[in-house]
């Protein structure tokens, strides 16, 4: 699959590349796994000298004998004797970038806490005295999201304050699903557009899966996702299980039930057993993967909040393949496509909402996004967009087929935010699978 998009991130780090031939430039990249981290530093990487490293689980001495080999084979950068410890390696590195600029990359820089904490120590400290001579283009990047955020935004970290700029990667928008799909099956249609996107969640290395195995339309889409060997299968543990810890279990099981449809914490702690507001906080606020709904203009202290799984495939992965290992323990696929086969028209026109606002906020001049309830849970509004620039309001009603919506019935729930949409334009707008 070719290179797609990332525009404004291949300009911030080329500017990087350009800035650091005066003084040395820091960026560190975030974003969950699979989301293309590397890919771009790669594509970044193509002009000009560079050095990448990647860290493993391996000891410190392992690591730095092989990341002496590749500075010498990338950078001719000879250094005599065996260098046991990163923090040498990286003087070196400096030193020898105040004579020859070039790039330094670090993939998966959060390994380090394992083969060896002290090393951000350390690095901060040379950064310190090396950054005002030294030309170096330092990049970092890692896949636990969690913990590359706690390295460089909490105050009691080393390399707190350190960097030059951050780049948070996200997924592929919906403009550029629908350019791969084309490139991949030309007369590809709106369900193969929705599948893409439930399954994809807009990451180039899932999209790369489903496509290096010829699958381009919704049933083939969801055949590769959950037949014997896929990847698929054990993503969501492979994913989340080094995030959570020992506590995984918790973790999993609120997720699950988020993707289930309760969506209350009321609902969550009756299942449960137990409080899990910790929990939440902790999925949200550390780990960036629910988000708390809240009715389009209600008071910042609401309670009455939605959670929900932002992530489109680990909403599916939560809600089909999750509560269903024992038939992936047994290897009954057959069964488990079945099961999927039978609820994915209706789970699928969840995620038909989420895309529409992905839509909005990608190619209109809405300034809040959003949907509308009452405190009873009733009275439902799918999408309610402002422009608070040109004062113009969308109400949207979203359902996969177009001949459900009933536009009288979108204008009576509109009636209970009236007074909140008086010095707005206010449009009505029917949203199916057929506006993709």
């Amino acid at each position: 699959m070719k290179f797609y998009d990332r525009k404004t991130e291949l300009a911030i780090l080329a500017q990087n590349r350009k800035n650091s031939e005066k003084s040395g430039c820091f960026t560190a990249i975030y974003g969950r796994r699979r989301v293309g981290k590397t890919a771009l530093i790669l594509e970044s990487m193509k002009d000009g000298k560079s050095l990448y490293l990647f860290i493993s689980r391996k000891t410190e001495a392992l690591l730095c004998g092989e990341f002496q080999q590749e500075a010498e084979a990338a950078l001719g950068l000879r250094i005599y004797g065996a260098v046991s410890c990163f923090r040498d390696l990286f003087e070196q590195l400096l030193l020898y970038a105040e004579r020859e600029p070039f790039t330094l990359v670090l993939d998966e820089f959060q390994e380090f806490e394992r083969v060896n904490p002290s090393v951000f120590g350390d690095m901060q400290n040379l950064w310190d005295r090396y950054r005002e001579r030294t030309k170096l283009n330092l990049i970092v990047c890692g896949s636990v999201y969690s913990l590359m955020v706690k390295l460089f935004e909490n105050q009691k970290e080393p390399l707190f304050g350190r960097l030059t700029s951050k780049i948070t990667l996200q997924p592929f928008r919906p403009r550029i699903l629908k350019e791969i799909l084309s490139d991949a099956r030309p007369s590809f249609g709106p369900d193969d557009l929705l599948c893409l996107y439930i399954l994809s969640g807009g990451l180039p290395q899932y999209i790369r899966w489903l496509l290096d195995a010829g699958a381009a339309d919704a049933e083939n889409m969801l055949r590769t996702a959950v037949s014997p060997g896929s990847p698929f299968i054990s993503e969501g543990k492979d994913l989340l299980v080094s995030e959570f810890g020992k506590e995984y279990g918790t973790y999993f099981s609120v997720l699950q039930l988020i993707a289930s449809g309760k969506t209350a914490q009321s609902e969550i702690d009756s299942v449960i057993g137990k409080n899990t507001g910790a929990y939440l906080q902790t999925l949200e606020q550390v780990h960036s993967l629910i988000v708390r709904n809240r009715p389009l203009f209600s008071k910042p202290g609401s309670r009455n909040i939605k959670w929900k799984i932002q992530d489109p495939w680990l909403r599916f992965w939560f809600r089909f393949i999750y509560p269903q290992q024992a038939l992936v323990e047994t290897n009954r696929f057959d069964l488990l496509l079945e099961l999927i086969r039978r609820d994915y028209e209706q789970f699928s026109g969840q995620s038909l909402e989420q895309y529409f606002r992905e839509k909005l906020e990608e190619e209109g001049r809405m300034t809040r996004i959003g949907g509308y309830w009452d405190s009873k849970g009733q009275n439902e509004i799918n999408i309610v967009a402002l422009s608070e620039l040109d004062r113009v309001a969308l109400l949207a009603e979203v359902k996969r087929n177009p001949h459900r919506i009933d536009l009288e019935k979108l204008k009576a729930k509109a009636e209970k935010i009236r007074p909140q949409l008086e010095d707005y334009k206010t449009e009505y707008k029917a949203l199916s699978i057929k506006d993709m």
